[in-house]
């Protein structure tokens, strides 16, 4: 071997193991039907690809994935082998009981994943396997399979208790996982909680990242602790969300933006106000938020 081939070969021992592990250190959650869910045609991107314009058809997107449009998936889409990991359970709070549904570790999780729904719902909602197009299976599956944890409460209320109800948990996964990353994810009337944590340092302190689903705009965010903190947050909303208009959030994303805070934002076009709960792309959103 000649001295340039020697060092070389020296190098790439040296530099391989560190590639190794930026690359597994930027994925923290590995694929999970992915050519089902995450094959999603971007039609329109902006900002160095944090805006996205995504193409999204109701026959495809619905009636072709469902085998009862907006009641039941197709098959393939699901693994129900993930309820083998699912666990109702009564936590006992710094702020009193709370109903959650878990999938995952109870202790030392790589990552948690909290989701809180919107009115009318319950935990039963972000556990459900069969219907919004399996997303909800599929996000259990990224839990379980990368060592994380995904907690679906119910939260009682939208003001300063059900804030106070999501803090304690947050507090409570955080503490259970030893301080790994905890993502929250708010979906429209929930996103009323991630904005009255937004403004709580101590909550903010805890969290790697916020995801809305068809939230609400708040228009006092960038004045807020998360945006103090530089909070991660990405945004998905339908293009024709008639409970929260679209250019009303992208008004606070581009405030952010322009504000220096890393923020993502995913369109779908002609999406309705529950497209996102349905199109989001979980393992995308987790690998860039879990930091």
């Amino acid at each position: 071997m000649s001295t340039a081939h020697f060092r070389t070969a020296a190098i790439s021992c040296v530099l391989f193991p560190f590639l190794f592990l930026a690359s597994a250190r930027a994925e923290a959650v590995g694929p999970f039907k992915d050519e089902l869910f995450s094959a999603q045609t971007v039609i329109e991107a902006g900002d160095g690809g944090d805006f996205t314009i995504i193409d999204y058809d109701e026959m495809r997107d619905i009636n072709g994935r469902d085998s009862i449009p907006e009641r039941r998936v197709k098959d393939r889409y699901v693994s129900l082998k993930v309820r083998r990991f699912q666990e109702n359970q009564t936590l006992d709070l710094a702020t009193g009981p709370m109903q959650v549904g878990r999938i995952g570790l109870d202790q030392g999780q790589a990552f948690t994943v909290i989701f809180i729904h919107g009115r009318g719902g319950d935990r039963r909602l972000g556990l459900n396997d069969i219907s919004f197009g399996g997303n909800f299976n599929r996000l259990k599956n990224l839990a379980a399979e990368n060592g994380g944890t995904y907690y679906a409460p119910s939260v009682k209320s939208f003001d300063e208790k059900g804030v106070a109800d999501v803090a304690a948990l947050v507090a409570y996964a955080s503490a259970r996982s030893g301080g790994k990353p905890v993502v929250l994810a708010c979906a429209s009337m929930g996103s009323f909680i991630c904005w009255g944590l937004s403004r709580d340092p101590a909550t903010v302190a805890k969290l790697s990242g916020m995801a809305i689903l068809g939230g609400a705009p708040d228009p006092a965010l960038p004045q807020s602790a998360a945006a103090k903190a530089q909070l991660p947050i990405w945004f998905t909303h339908g293009s024709r969300d008639s409970v929260y208009a679209a250019d009303d959030q992208l008004a606070i994303y581009r405030k952010l933006r322009g504000a220096g805070q890393p923020v993502r934002f995913t369109l779908f076009e002609s999406g309705s106000h529950g497209t996102p709960v349905r199109m989001t792309d979980w393992r995308a959103l987790l690998n860039w938020l879990v930091r």
